[in-house]
């Protein structure tokens, strides 16, 4: 940190404390979840397809290598949110949105803001008054630079968010100071034509003519996603030490095929309840895997993943892996389409 970068961080603190002053207390009292570190699951709240707040759910908390959060994040995005920077006031990409919408998290995809609880605060950085849900935000002391202040993250994967100050507007009297650089941002209203998402169910050849044939699917292609290598081939995948699934990207035209319908297809065409391996393929790179790329989405898939285990019709529970869709690298020619090429009619669990 340059000793420029130090001084007007620490005098933009210094405001904000100042500033504090001016309340006795917040109108409402923030009160962060406070997780245990170790824990491998977390309470949080979702929106569903009507943009409305779900019920808490206990989902897998979001731990990932080092190696792995570089190859998922800008460098940006990366030292806000996993070495705990500050991006320069006034520059962030959300500083000055004024579209109506909803914040998530850049790192696993977690609703934090919505548009209606934003304001401008002068600071030069994006700040609402209040969270989407109090469960969804956890809260660090934070004492670094000669000040204490009370540093917020997000609940499910740790990415680090800003601070939170008692100098904000009514209603709550809180201004939650956020960095651009950790969030992400999908406009109320704009529904896409054509929405994609990421499935990984075996060797993707098969699951790939099997999408084909959904009426409403628009596109496939195969390729790779979740691992930790940027620009994966085939060989980097074989070799078992990058992480990445063999996936299909999905691209399907809502208006004729719900998310809900695209994955009865998807549960229908392997075993969702094995581990490492889809029928005769073994390996991480065969793992069941759905890669979201909307809020909607992941409210959609474990609300059906949910119903599915319920149903009696699996051997054991479900093992899909339910993420947000980073990186995806998209296969070599020869393995688009193979089935269609080739004519094989294929793969199925023996």
């Amino acid at each position: 940190m340059t000793k420029r970068t130090f001084l007007t961080t620490t005098l933009l603190g210094g405001v904000g404390i100042v500033a504090g002053a001016r309340y006795l207390r917040p109108d409402k009292t923030f009160t962060a979840m406070h997780t245990d570190p170790d824990a491998s699951t977390v309470t949080v709240r979702l929106v569903d397809e009507n943009g409305k707040l779900t019920e808490p759910l206990t989902v897998p908390k979001v731990t990932m290598s080092d190696e792995a959060w570089v190859a998922r994040l800008t460098t940006a995005q990366y030292n806000i949110t996993r070495s705990h920077g500050t991006e320069q006031r006034f520059c962030g990409v959300f500083h000055d949105n004024h579209k109506h919408g909803l914040y998530t998290c850049i790192g696993c995809g977690l609703p934090l803001f919505r548009s209606d609880a934003k304001f401008d605060s002068g600071t030069g950085w994006p700040s609402f008054f209040q969270p989407v849900a109090d469960e969804n935000l956890g809260s660090t002391r934070d004492v670094s630079f000669g000040m204490v202040r009370n540093e917020i993250h997000c609940v499910r994967c740790d990415s680090h968010l800003g601070h939170v100050f008692e100098d904000g507007p009514k209603p709550t009297g809180l201004r939650f100071c956020i960095n651009s650089a950790a969030l992400d941002f999908q406009e109320d209203g704009v529904k896409p034509a054509r929405e994609k998402v990421l499935f990984g169910a075996g060797c993707f050849w098969g699951v790939e003519a099997n999408f084909a044939k959904v009426p409403g699917v628009t596109n496939t292609r195969v390729g790779y996603a979740g691992g930790i290598k940027k620009d994966a081939t085939y060989e980097d995948v074989c070799s078992h030490k990058t992480g990445h699934a063999e996936v299909v990207e999905v691209e399907y035209d809502p208006a004729k095929l719900s998310f809900s319908a695209l994955l009865d297809a998807f549960w229908g065409m392997h075993d969702p309840s094995t581990k490492q391996r889809n029928g005769p393929d073994i390996g991480g790179q065969y793992r069941s895997a759905i890669f979201f790329t909307t809020p909607e989405q992941e409210t959609v898939a474990r609300a059906s993943a949910a119903r599915l285990e319920k149903s009696g019709k699996l051997f054991g529970p479900v093992a899909t892996e339910i993420s947000l869709a980073g990186p995806f690298y998209v296969a070599e020619e020869y393995h688009q389409k193979y089935y269609a090429k080739h004519g094989a009619a294929g793969c199925k669990i023996p």
